[in-house]
């Protein structure tokens, strides 16, 4: 009979254990990106031309191919950074990617980019160890001694990076940079949903330092003295 009634008792309890885990951790996930939506919208630019003017365009990086050619969504980023630097909304370019390998180099297919379209060297910084957005915006902060800035990326991905830099201290603005169709889009949203949560941990609790941070090369100066 006891036996019975401990049996009753794992059966009536466990789906409930399981309901209550399932609905913590849809919060979990939920609760995060209602507060980054909501915090960064006001700062979201409707458009190259309604962004404040700033220091610099912070460009996060996105695919490089094996030739060098950045991928569609990367490209559409450093348009719309080249725009916003021609027409005076920016004095610099800090393009931050991933080049932790000699085989891939995401920084310096942005640099060629960006200068092939008329972007005075001196003007480009980069930075060669932007692995995260939480890295690339800690880093513009510590190293590139960078206040205000237009983030520049695409529009899933923009109130996580307004959101992660504000609340790293800079006076940010997000531009999207959705030129055209990518495909999948709804793949990346996805994944930004739960990007976003490890992204309030981070800023909110654990407050990790990035990767790697390096001698500071202020925002203000000649961009030619990050290459590497």
């Amino acid at each position: 009979m006891h036996k019975r009634s401990r049996s009753h008792r794992v059966i009536f309890w466990a789906p409930i254990s399981v309901g209550v885990v399932i609905v913590l951790t849809g919060l979990a996930v939920l609760v995060p990106n209602l507060v980054i939506a909501r915090d960064a919208e006001p700062h979201i630019a409707n458009g190259p031309e309604d962004a404040p003017h700033a220091q610099a365009a912070i460009v996060l990086g996105a695919l490089v191919h094996a030739d060098g050619t950045p991928s569609p969504m990367l490209a559409d980023r450093l348009e719309t950074a080249v725009k916003l630097y021609k027409a005076g909304k920016v004095d610099k370019l800090l393009l931050s990617g991933d080049h932790g390998r000699t085989t891939y180099d995401e920084v310096n297919a942005m640099l060629d980019y960006v200068v092939a379209r008329g972007v005075p060297d001196e003007d480009v910084f980069t930075d060669h160890a932007g692995f995260s957005t939480y890295d690339t915006m800690y880093r513009a902060r510590d190293v590139f001694k960078v206040h205000s800035a237009i983030v520049v990326t695409q529009g899933f991905h923009l109130p996580r990076a307004v959101y992660t830099a504000r609340s790293l201290g800079l006076e940010a603005t997000g531009v999207a940079a959705d030129i055209r169709p990518y495909g999948n889009e709804w793949r990346f949203a996805i994944r930004d949903w739960l990007a976003r949560a490890k992204a309030f941990l981070d800023l909110k609790i654990t407050r990790p330092g990035p990767r790697f941070l390096g001698p500071v090369i202020p925002i203000d100066g000649d961009g030619r003295a990050t290459r590497g």
